[in-house]
């Protein structure tokens, strides 16, 4: 037996004794968080003054994907990402399928997103009722396969926890059809890490390969996000958080939520080669700023001195 100080990324909790299995155990956890952090995945809003805000605070290592809403015309979106390589950001827009309106609108898309030097993108269905030719995501990835669109990465969403809108039966034929197309997905918001591990191992059981970013929200006020959560059907997860606030998924401070629980609870998933988890995709929901504050004070607190820009 030894004894083992390890820093807890959620509390710095002093664990001892420990076996040498143990804190061998807790060190490859910690390496694991430090380099999940290093290189997560941002989502933005194409909002005015985003681009402004992510060239403050973000490093220019930092892949920047931008949402699209059905309130808004997908060029905006589109702009928002020129915007972003301009300034030096790895950028990846959401295509939004019931937001193209069709195959010649689409290739003007992806001319602007090659111009860019833009080589990644993420398909996702959209709210609302489609605007032309595609109302879903599989018909998208469908129709730029017979393209010539020069994107070296496409990414396409999963759903721990369902969709409020589509069954599970039919969420998995959907992956299974968009996976013939894609490069990775990514979850949507999730809070019970118990959800994620049975879903990356339903679907590699299921025969899907893909590698997959674990969806978590970043720094953001309470309420708001138990609203978001509650909107885009992940409210059993978000009712579960609530009710377990003294447990490793509490709300860390009156007023805001903090993902620093939930990461850890998930170590051992981002740890694991053969379950192809591959990294973090944060959910900034309109605060960057305190997102990337966040990042960098995890990363402290693991020992490592993130270069400030």
């Amino acid at each position: 037996m030894v004894r083992a100080t390890v820093r807890d990324p959620a509390g710095w909790m002093t664990l001892s004794p420990l076996s040498r299995a143990q804190a061998r155990n807790s060190l490859v956890q910690a390496r694991v968080l430090v380099a999940s952090l290093r290189r997560p995945r941002y989502e933005i809003l194409a909002v005015p003054g985003a681009v402004d805000e992510v060239s403050e605070h973000v490093p220019p290592e930092i892949t920047v994907t931008v949402t699209t809403s059905p309130r808004r015309p997908i060029e905006t979106t589109i702009e928002t990402v020129e915007e972003l390589a301009r300034a030096g950001y790895p950028a990846v827009p959401h295509l939004a399928a019931r937001q193209v309106v069709d195959q010649m609108h689409l290739v003007d898309l992806l001319d602007r997103l090659r111009s860019a030097g833009v080589t990644e993108v993420f398909v996702i269905a959209g709210d609302g009722d489609p605007v032309g030719t595609y109302s879903d995501s599989v018909a998208l990835l469908a129709a730029m396969a017979e393209l010539d669109h020069g994107l070296s990465r496409i990414g396409v969403g999963g759903y721990p926890e369902g969709h409020p809108k589509i069954d599970d039966v039919a969420l998995g034929q959907a992956l299974r059809a968009k996976a013939q197309h894609a490069s990775y997905a990514v979850t949507q918001m999730c809070f019970d890490p118990g959800a994620v591990s049975a879903w990356v191992l339903r679907i590699r059981k299921d025969g899907i390969g893909l590698p997959v970013y674990v969806g978590l929200a970043g720094v953001v006020d309470r309420r708001r996000l138990l609203r978001i959560a509650t909107r885009i059907g992940v409210g059993q997860s978000a009712h579960f958080l609530r009710r377990h606030r003294g447990s490793a998924l509490r709300l860390a401070v009156p007023g805001a939520y903090r993902p620093d629980r939930l990461i850890s609870a998930l170590a051992d998933d981002l740890g694991r080669p053969g379950r192809g988890v591959v990294g973090l995709h944060l959910y900034t929901l309109g605060n960057v700023a305190a997102t990337e504050r966040w990042r960098r004070q995890m990363l402290q607190r693991l020992g490592v001195a993130e270069r400030l820009q």
